[in-house]
């Protein structure tokens, strides 16, 4: 005798695709339980943008450069800001995290977890390198696999038991250790402009007030005279896999491009509504050049890595844009500063 599948459990959850998976996995979270906010809005609130080049911590072999804050600080500020109440686990048996999700999913409670990307079968092969901080969000089970909002994909996905539980306890660098999440409680009314800011003055003082030389402002002037010294130190051949490593944390891992600023613009365009201070509408313009500069960067080491590099293409000149870039990012955090004390 077959033994029958399983009640299918399909929890009524909106999945909307976002450009980065925390901001993502919040925003959508938040909807479900009746908060109406945009990705970009969970960004700013939960002060995602920051900047540090860290070299002493390595993924893949390669020093890690982080263009947001640390994993899971958006969904906790996001959450402790507008007063909802998180749920957090970690496990250390497989089994017993898959048991827990579960009952989660029994609950009907939509349930998001840290994952592997690397382990999860629909990644598409040029994307599935071993990353350990994607978000997602799991709402159902069914026909023995789970169904995932993943945000940085259109569609819900389908991942076996065995896939999913690879992806929660993947190995190496920030490995999850199975970690999910999931909101537990909601206020009746949100102050939404005095949390946008809140993720404003964190943003700024990070950026701008830092002691230590790796981060923020003082962290982009670090790295462009490493940029510049990389070839002669490291050699050609690893300083392209140095630029390489550089670029694909910033343009690929989920960032909407450009290293967050592309979002963090988009929020400071809705925070000027939101706090009636429309000059905020010339400081999104002002960020959405400094992606642009961060995106030519990008061009510049790709062409470099891919061996078309021209003329102008040259290590130098990667230096003297990421110093423009904190020149400029300066002075937007400044007059933000300035205007919210106001």
């Amino acid at each position: 005798m077959t033994a029958s599948a399983p009640e299918p459990i399909e929890i009524d959850f909106d999945h909307r695709q976002s450009a980065h998976c925390e901001s993502g996995v919040c925003a959508n979270l938040l909807r479900h339980h009746g908060i109406e906010i945009s990705e970009a809005m969970a960004f700013g609130i939960g002060s995602g943008l920051f900047f540090a080049y860290l070299p002493f911590i390595r993924i893949n072999g390669l020093p890690l450069t982080t263009y947001r804050c640390e994993v899971g600080g958006i969904i906790k500020r996001v959450t402790r800001r507008l007063g909802c109440r998180v749920h957090w686990q970690k496990f250390r048996d497989p089994d017993k995290a898959m048991h827990a999700l579960d009952e989660r999913l029994a609950q009907g409670i939509p349930v998001a977890c840290r994952t592997g990307g690397y382990w999860l079968p629909y990644f598409p092969p040029a994307f599935r390198f071993h990353f350990n901080m994607h978000n997602l969000v799991v709402c159902g089970k069914a026909e023995y696999q789970y169904i995932i909002s993943d945000p940085v994909f259109p569609d819900k996905e389908r991942c076996s038991r065995r896939d999913l539980s690879r992806a929660r306890f993947a190995k190496g660098a920030l490995a999850p250790k199975g970690s999910m999440y999931f909101l537990e409680a909601v206020p009746d009314t949100i102050d939404l402009a005095a949390a946008a800011r809140q993720g404003i003055r964190e943003v700024c003082r990070r950026m701008l007030n830092t002691p230590v030389p790796l981060i923020g402002i003082r962290g982009i002037r670090y790295l462009a005279r490493q940029v510049e010294k990389w070839p002669r130190k490291l050699g050609e051949e690893r300083t392209v896999l140095y630029i390489g490593q550089l670029i694909r944390m910033q343009e690929e891992l989920g960032t909407g491009g450009a290293g967050f600023r592309f979002m963090f613009a988009a929020f400071l365009q809705e925070a000027a509504d939101l706090l009636d201070l429309p000059r905020f509408l010339e400081l999104s313009r002002s960020m959405t050049l400094a992606g642009d500069q961060w995106r030519k960067f990008a061009v510049i080491g790709g062409r470099i890595c891919k061996g078309r590099a021209s003329a102008d293409d040259h290590h130098a000149a990667m230096a003297a844009l990421l110093q423009t870039i904190a020149a400029d990012e300066a002075a937007v955090y400044r007059e933000l500063l300035q205007l919210i004390k106001e």
